[in-house]
C-alpha cells in the first residue's frame, strides 16, 4: 500500500488491474485503518478515472454474495448520495411507486454516511429486518413486487471499510460504487449521480454493458431529478438536457424537498407521501423519478406515459400497498 499511496500522492493514477487488486486487498483486511483512510482521502482530493472506477467495481462484484433473481427482470433505483442536499428519501419512495406500477424492483441500499437518513435507516425505522436469504427476498418480490438488498449483507468484505467511512462522514468513492454493485446484477438500472463528471464516467461504463440504463444529474447538484431546474439524462439512446416542463411538471423551490434533520423526520415525510398526505412538491419529485425509472424499464413507452403510470401508482395507493406488503411479510417472518 505504501508504494500505491506514493504513486497517488504524486498525482499518478492506477490502471484497472491494480485498482481491482488494491480494493480486493483492502476488503480482505490487508491494510491498517490509517492506510485505508489515506487511500480513501486521495480520491476526495482528485477525480477518479474510468479505469480506477471500473477496477473497484469489478472487485466489489467479485467479492459480493450474489442474488439470483434473473426471472423477475427487476430494476434498481439507486443514487450515489453525496450531493450534500439533504433531500427526503426520493429514490426509496420512487422504488415503491415503481413496484406499485407493476415493475419488479431490487432496491440496493445502505445506511446514510454523508446524509442523515439512508434507505436502510428508513426501512429499519419501520421494523424491516435485513436479510440476504434468497427465498425470503423472492417471497418479497412475489408479495410486494420489491425486495430490499442491504449492502453490508451482500458485501461482507466491506466490514473493514465501513467504520472508517462512518468516521470520515463525507462522500468517498464508495458512494460512486454503490449503484454499480447491486448483487442481483440487474439488467435495468436508474442511477442518480452527484456531478456531471461522474455522470459521464457512468455513461461510459454502462455503455459497455447490456443493461437498459438511465443516469440522472440535476445541473444544480442533485443526484436525482429534483425539479429545481434542468437535469441531464444519459441513457442507451444518448444524452439530453431536460427540464421539469418536459415531464409535464412544474419547477419547484429547493426548500420544498428538504428531508428533515433526523431519521424520524425523514420517516414521517416518507409515510406522508405514501399515504397521500405529501405536499405537491414532494409528490411531484417522487413521480418524476419513478417515471424516469419506468421509462428506463419499459423503453417502448415515452416519458409522458411513464410519468402517468407513476402518478397513478402513487395516487391510487398501489405504492403504499407495495410498502405494506414488504413490511408485513417481514414482520410475520421475524415474529416466528
Amino acid at each position: 500500500m505504501k508504494e500505491t499511496l506514493n504513486q497517488l500522492i504524486e498525482y499518478k493514477t492506477l490502471d484497472k488491474k491494480r485498482s481491482k487488486e488494491v480494493l480486493m486487498d483492502l476488503a480482505q483486511g490487508k491494510y491498517n485503518q490509517a492506510q485505508v483512510a489515506a487511500f480513501l482521502t486521495v480520491f476526495m482530493m482528485r477525480s477518479i478515472t474510468v479505469e480506477e472506477l471500473e477496477g473497484f467495481r469489478d472487485a466489489m462484484l467479485e467479492l459480493c454474495v450474489p442474488l439470483h433473481i434473473e426471472e423477475y427482470d427487476a430494476i434498481d433505483l439507486c443514487g450515489t448520495g453525496g450531493d450534500g442536499k439533504d433531500t427526503f428519501n426520493i429514490s426509496t419512495l420512487s422504488s415503491f411507486v415503481v413496484a406499485g406500477a407493476g415493475q419488479p424492483v431490487a432496491k440496493h441500499g445502505n445506511n446514510g454516511v454523508s446524509s442523515v437518513c439512508g434507505s436502510s435507516n428508513l426501512l429499519a425505522h419501520f421494523g424491516y429486518q435485513f436479510t440476504n436469504d434468497a427465498d425470503h427476498l423472492k417471497k418479497s418480490l412475489d408479495n410486494a413486487n420489491i425486495c430490499f438488498l442491504h449492502a453490508p449483507l451482500f458485501h461482507p468484505a466491506m466490514k473493514n471499510v465501513a467504520p472508517i467511512r462512518k468516521e470520515l462522514g463525507v462522500k468517498t468513492f464508495f458512494n460512486m460504487l454503490g449503484p454499480m454493485v447491486n448483487p442481483s446484477f440487474p439488467k435495468k438500472q436508474l442511477v442518480g449521480v452527484f456531478n456531471l463528471e461522474l455522470a459521464r464516467l457512468y455513461g461510459y461504463l454502462y455503455q459497455q454493458t447490456n443493461k437498459d440504463f438511465v443516469i440522472l444529474h440535476s445541473l444544480d447538484g442533485y443526484d436525482e431529478v429534483s425539479l429545481t431546474g434542468d437535469f441531464k439524462m444519459i441513457s442507451n439512446d444518448g444524452e439530453q438536457i431536460l427540464n421539469p416542463a418536459d415531464l409535464g411538471l412544474d419547477e419547484i423551490d429547493p426548500a420544498k424537498i428538504y428531508g428533515g434533520s433526523s431519521i424520524a423526520e425523514s420517516a414521517k415525510i416518507f409515510e406522508d407521501v405514501l399515504k397521500g398526505h405529501g405536499t405537491s412538491e414532494q409528490n411531484a419529485t417522487v413521480i418524476a423519478n419513478a417515471g424516469m425509472a419506468l421509462y428506463c424499464a419499459r423503453r417502448i413507452e415515452g416519458i409522458e406515459e411513464a410519468i402517468a403510470r407513476a402518478r397513478e401508482s402513487l395516487e391510487s395507493g398501489k405504492a403504499l400497498a407495495a410498502f405494506k406488503a414488504l413490511i408485513d411479510q417481514d414482520t410475520k417472518i421475524s415474529m416466528n
